[in-house]
């Protein structure tokens, strides 16, 4: 399944109803929705369901239906899973997996959004160019 622009909205939804105020923001081909600047839970460019917790939890969490490892590298990403879409078709699954990751990330401390890249080194090359005076004698 693709990005479903609906299924975006159903996540966003989930979240302000939970009393967040995610800011999306495109990344890994898809959408992820931060939390306080921290990624809660996202959409793949496959559309999968991404889910973030607590890592000590995972092997419990891991079993609930239609989590599936995110596999990164060697080994699973320990406090992030995969959710088939067809598990979070329902508003309550949503809630219950939404939930799971706010409980997570409103835990942690608060970003301060990164300054644009370009931005950036766009603002370094106009910074004014000074040169070092040498005294002679």
């Amino acid at each position: 399944m693709a990005h479903d622009p609906l299924f975006e909205q159903r996540i966003a939804e989930a979240l302000k109803a939970q009393g967040a105020k995610p800011e999306h923001k495109k990344m890994f081909g898809g959408v992820a929705f931060m939390v306080n600047g921290n990624m809660s839970v996202g959409i793949t460019n496959k559309g999968d369901f991404m889910t973030r917790f607590d890592k000590a939890r995972h092997a419990e969490i891991s079993k609930w239906p239609g989590a599936k490892p995110m596999t990164f590298g060697k080994g699973d990403m320990k406090g992030f899973l995969f959710v088939d879409a067809d598990a979070v078709e329902n508003p309550k699954a949503m809630e219950k997996w939404v939930r799971l990751a706010l409980e997570y990330v409103k835990g942690l401390p608060k970003k301060r959004p990164r300054p644009d890249a370009s931005r950036a080194a766009k603002s370094a090359s106009s910074a004014p160019k000074t040169k070092a005076t040498v005294k002679r004698n």
